[in-house]
């Protein structure tokens, strides 16, 4: 079975329904199976480590996670058209499978939620990409061949699935929003597979 990691950090949630589209995606694919991971939060002053342990959902992710993994799907909050900083600080620690060159070749694709309208997907998306490329990653989008892409007025672009939750994190998923969630997560293990 090819494992796709579907790695996240969400704070209201939208992300992690995002997250479990996409694993949906891959879980849609003959011999392709999502492994759903998250990244513990991080604090500007840390008192006391985070448990080992989410108390709730996806388990929390380990380097082996990401080296195992024959694709990628990251998705991240924005802030201030940026990665959240668990993310980022994850991100931070993969120096020793860069060095190695762990996840050159490897497809991956990325996913994201905003709380407003123009509340910076694409860069965000961007961001996420670029330590993807760093790490030799073969990164892609969402192609203008799926009509969601076109009609969407809320979320989706070809950088990657996006959503628009509103300021208090409470607009569901549009059915444009969710299809292109499964379709990331299609794309991604067909992709992996003809890689492998």
């Amino acid at each position: 079975m090819t494992e796709i990691l579907v790695l996240y950090y969400s704070a209201g949630g939208s992300v992690r329904d995002m997250a479990q589209l996409v694993a949906r995606g891959v879980n849609q694919v003959a011999g392709a199976a999502a492994r759903l991971r998250t990244v513990p939060p991080v604090a500007p002053r840390t008192e006391v480590a985070a448990p080992p342990v989410p108390d709730a959902g996806a388990p929390y992710v380990e380097l082996a996670d990401l080296e195992q993994c024959a694709g990628l799907a990251l998705g991240s909050p924005t802030r201030f058209g940026n990665m959240a900083a668990p993310v980022k600080f994850f991100l931070d620690t993969t120096g020793a499978l860069w060095a190695k060159g762990a996840l050159v070749g490897k497809p991956a694709a990325v996913f994201t939620s905003t709380a407003s309208l123009h509340g910076g997907q694409e860069t965000t998306l961007v961001s996420m990409m670029l330590p993807l490329l760093h790490h030799g990653m073969l990164v892609f989008g969402l192609p203008y061949t799926l009509p969601e892409v076109n009609r969407t007025a809320s979320g989706g672009t070809p950088y990657g699935a996006s959503h628009w939750a509103g300021p208090a994190d409470d607009r569901p998923l549009t059915d444009d929003e969710r299809a292109l969630c499964l379709a990331l997560g299609k794309r991604l293990a067909e992709t992996a597979l003809k890689l492998t």
